[in-house]
């Protein structure tokens, strides 16, 4: 098994992290920055995490994430894996979309941690 490092973060704050593996969110899965109702609230909110994850395709893009890691660690010289995801500011699908990970691959036995680098920042002005 693996120590994995995920860091969630958003674009618009500053470049990407360092990382074996970065999943960019932003093209393909529905912000709920849009909604007003969610726009303030972050992954810490029920709202917020049951409108990421009941985005078609959010889950498969987990699992396949997973699956990923479990090749980088198979690796003859795996060591630590790390995995960047981000969104537009960080607060919303990127730690949503990073704790799911975490979850999924600490039941595979795993070693995880997460870091959420922008989600407590404010909401980003567009």
């Amino acid at each position: 098994m693996a120590v994995v490092e995920i860091v969630s973060f958003g674009y618009l704050h500053e470049a990407a992290p360092e990382a074996h593996l970065t999943v960019d969110l932003r093209q393909h899965f529905r912000d709920p920055h849009v909604s007003p109702q969610l726009r303030h609230m972050t992954a810490d909110d029920e709202p917020v995490r049951c409108a990421v994850l009941g985005t078609p395709g959010i889950t498969d893009l987990v699992a396949a994430t997973a699956s990923a890691v479990g090749a980088f660690a198979s690796g003859p010289s795996a060591g630590v894996v790390r995995i960047a995801d981000g969104c537009a500011g960080g607060r919303h699908r990127a730690p949503t979309f990073a704790r799911e990970l975490a979850v999924r691959l600490l039941a595979a036995g795993h070693s995880v941690t997460v870091t959420h680098r922008d989600m407590h920042r404010p909401v980003v002005r567009r």
